[in-house]
């Protein structure tokens, strides 16, 4: 199974980026972190990204705050999916961080997930990932449809203990 690699700009993005271990972990998914600044190593930023593929990854997932342009900086680098999580900092609550990660030119696609969104940043990578894995896109099924009972028994639940007719 290919690996994810998980990207932060800042070791102050952990606390948001853990979500994404937490899922990655609950699939069985491989995954590598790292602390890459667009800004302060892009140098190591650009090798870590063009060197991906070859390393075993299949998806990165890069969390940036403020000017957030680190999945930006891996797109330039490698043809690997990019999903970005725009982190809120104190400034403006991330709308700074999510349209420099959602604002990409043509031709550099980065799909973007809500502001501190890493749980669904790692579901994502999961879906990308169980493309090419049957035995992963069946965990991802069997994990869904689970999800939607759940919520089809809190349903009955409600209504029945709420409804008046």
């Amino acid at each position: 199974m290919k690996k994810v690699g998980i990207v932060m700009g800042s070791d102050s993005d952990l606390p948001i980026v853990e979500k994404a271990f937490a899922v990655l972990r609950e699939y069985g998914v491989p995954f590598e972190v790292r602390v890459l600044s667009a800004h302060r190593t892009p140098v190591a930023a650009a090798e870590f990204a063009g060197n991906a593929k070859k390393n075993g990854f299949g998806v990165i997932i890069a969390a940036a705050g403020k000017a957030a342009h680190l999945a930006g900086a891996m797109a330039a680098n490698t043809t690997l999916p990019i999903i970005g999580i725009p982190v809120k900092s104190s400034t403006l609550d991330g709308l700074d961080a999510l349209l420099a990660t959602v604002q990409m030119p043509s031709g550099m696609p980065v799909a973007t997930v809500a502001i501190d969104g890493a749980a669904n940043a790692a579901l994502l990578a999961v879906q990308i990932l169980s493309t090419g894995d049957e035995q992963l896109s069946a965990v991802l099924d069997a994990k869904r449809a689970e999800a939607g009972a759940k919520v089809l028994s809190k349903d009955a639940e409600i209504s029945a203990k709420y409804s008046c007719l």
